[in-house]
């Protein structure tokens, strides 16, 4: 097997979004969970999206494990890797995109990367170097209110200085325009001013594939899903890569069994999603204090479950308003809390999987995370679009039946989100 194009992301639902904008662009794509074993069985394919959780751990950690990815990726043949992180920039001061970043433009020899969380298609847009939300600023939108990775500065530049060794500048949209030497030229005169990294701006779709393609002049970039459409875009222009349409059709074929739905992401699309679902399935609300406490609600949850699952698909539901998850953190610290709600959250995937279910969607980047983990699948392939950036995903490399997951970003997919994930996944 010998990549066109290696991607590491820093979380699973990031993976998933990611994989699922390379396999619409043509690209032969699977994601692993974690630095594949080398026993892996992975059909012939253009590109590898190795998910890691490593977007809120400490950031030596997230160096080391991003660096191990690399490896791997190359020892394959990708001679260009791209950092998949947030469209929404999620990172404390200290990391952990600045951190990464330098660690693997150094290994890789770059002068200077290429970076931007830009993806219009899901209204992420970067205009001096500034992130916006739909119409506002990151930093006036809901998101400034995550729970793990608050964001509270919408200009990248200043952002990614906070974090970096490197000096950061910037490709204004007056150059991006211009296409894809403008920007390579751009990027030359910044090198040369000892500048280690650039913020790009993008507002319209094209701005994608001018980055994409400047980016592809380089080892190493940094970017949500958008820049990842650009160097795919890149590659089938290039001739590198032979588009193959729609690929693993394998992925969407049915596999039956019992239905589930965990929710743990508390931002505002998920909340709205859960109110919908009320309307057509069985939702349970965990008490989140009892979890974090450690008491049976996970046992209430599960045997609430199995009551249900043979006649209707379930959801299970730990998210909670901001407000709530403020007095939460402020009892028992945000780590502790957090981490508590998450392996409660494994916990019920694992006892549901044990109760026969086979087709399970998870909202929430963390949550995904940790129930993927406990669930030891090694990787997906890719099957058909749910919403913009959640794909269905077939496991592969587990022992026993089919299963298909849906791993959604918390703030991605509509309102009726549960209900257009449980009619794809058959």
């Amino acid at each position: 097997m010998t990549l066109k194009l290696g991607c590491i992301a820093d979380d699973y639902t990031g993976a998933s979004d990611l994989a699922n904008t390379l396999t619409r662009a043509g690209l032969r794509t699977v994601q692993t969970i974690g630095v594949p074993a080398d026993d892996l069985a992975l059909p012939e394919v253009d590109a590898v999206v190795v998910s890691l959780k490593s977007r809120s751990i400490e950031a030596s950690l997230a160096v080391a494990r991003s660096r191990e990815a690399d490896t791997w990726l190359r020892a394959r043949g990708a001679d260009h890797v791209l950092f998949k992180i947030c469209s929404t920039f999620d990172s404390t001061d200290a990391g952990n995109i600045g951190p990464v970043m330098d660690a693997l433009a150094g290994d890789a020899g770059d002068g200077i990367v290429l970076v931007t969380p830009a993806f219009p298609e899901t209204r992420r847009t970067v205009y001096q170097g500034n992130l916006f939300v739909g119409a506002v600023p990151l930093n006036e939108s809901p998101l400034k209110d995550h729970p793990l990775n608050p964001m509270h500065d919408a200009n990248l530049v200043r952002v990614l200085g906070r974090q970096s060794t490197r000096k950061i500048g910037l490709v204004d949209l007056a150059t991006v325009v211009h296409g894809p030497e403008a920007i390579g030229h751009r990027l030359a005169e910044l090198a040369g001013q000892g500048i280690g990294a650039a913020i790009a701006d993008a507002v319209f779709d094209a701005d994608l594939t001018a980055i994409g393609a400047a980016a592809l002049q380089r080892r190493v970039s940094v970017g949500a899903s958008g820049i990842g459409l650009g160097l795919a875009r890149a590659l089938v222009a290039a001739g590198h890569v032979h588009s193959h349409g729609f690929a693993h059709h394998h992925a969407d074929a049915p596999v039956g069994g019992m239905a589930a739905c965990l929710a743990g992401s508390c931002s505002q699309a998920t909340l709205q999603q859960i109110a919908q679902a009320e309307t057509i399935m069985p939702v349970l609300h965990l008490d989140a204090g009892r979890l974090v406490a450690g008491s049976d609600e996970t046992q209430r949850a599960l045997a609430w479950a199995r009551e249900r699952i043979a006649e209707s698909p379930v959801l299970i539901a730990s998210s909670a308003t901001p407000d709530q998850v403020g007095a939460l953190q402020a009892r028992h610290g945000r780590e502790a809390a957090g981490h508590a709600i998450e392996q409660a959250m494994a916990d019920l995937a694992d006892g549901l999987i044990k109760a026969g279910v086979r087709r399970l969607v998870v909202a929430g980047g963390e949550t995904s995370g940790a129930v993927v983990d406990r669930l030891k699948i090694p990787g997906f392939l890719v099957g058909r679009e749910i919403a913009a950036g959640v794909p269905v995903l077939r496991a592969i490399g587990t022992e026993g039946s089919e299963m298909l997951l849906a791993l959604k970003s918390g703030n991605f997919g509509g309102p009726q989100f549960f209900a257009d994930a449980l009619d794809l996944m058959r």
